[in-house]
């Protein structure tokens, strides 16, 4: 059994959430979990965001390389996802999207944080035919 108090973090510090959302009910399955596939999705939006900005247009998400769920989200959690750049090629690049969950205050308990998901996708810079661009490398 896991004790409680060593999962628990705080938000990473000196830098902003590329995201920030609250799931809500219809986000859930039948036992009350937010769906995996849900955060799935925000994680590709957040790591998108950084894609975009980095690459100044439109890419294509080509690969998730890796996604691990650590925790579950609840509803009302709010959850953050933090982007990294981790790698520029050519025409691609690879970002690093960390989740956190605060949870409450929930009947009178302490804010904790969770990291509940760790992800690494790679995006393809395109252009607007939908073919592969270079990335600028500034």
């Amino acid at each position: 059994m896991v004790n409680n108090k060593e999962i628990y973090t705080s938000l990473p510090k000196g830098c902003d959430p590329t995201l920030r959302i609250v799931p809500m009910p219809t986000d859930t399955n039948h036992a009350g979990d937010v769906f995996g596939g849900w955060i799935m999705s925000q994680v590709d939006i957040a790591g998108s965001i950084l894609a975009i900005r980095r690459t100044g247009g439109r890419v294509a998400t080509v690969a998730v390389n890796s996604f691990v769920f650590k925790h579950p989200v609840f509803i009302g959690d709010l959850v953050s996802f933090y982007t990294e750049i981790t790698k520029i090629g050519r025409t691609s690049i690879t970002i690093d999207v960390a989740v956190y969950a605060q949870r409450g205050p929930r009947e009178g308990n302490k804010e904790i944080c969770i990291k509940v998901t760790e992800a690494v996708l790679t995006y393809v810079a395109v252009d607007e035919k939908r073919r592969s661009r270079m990335v600028p490398q500034e």
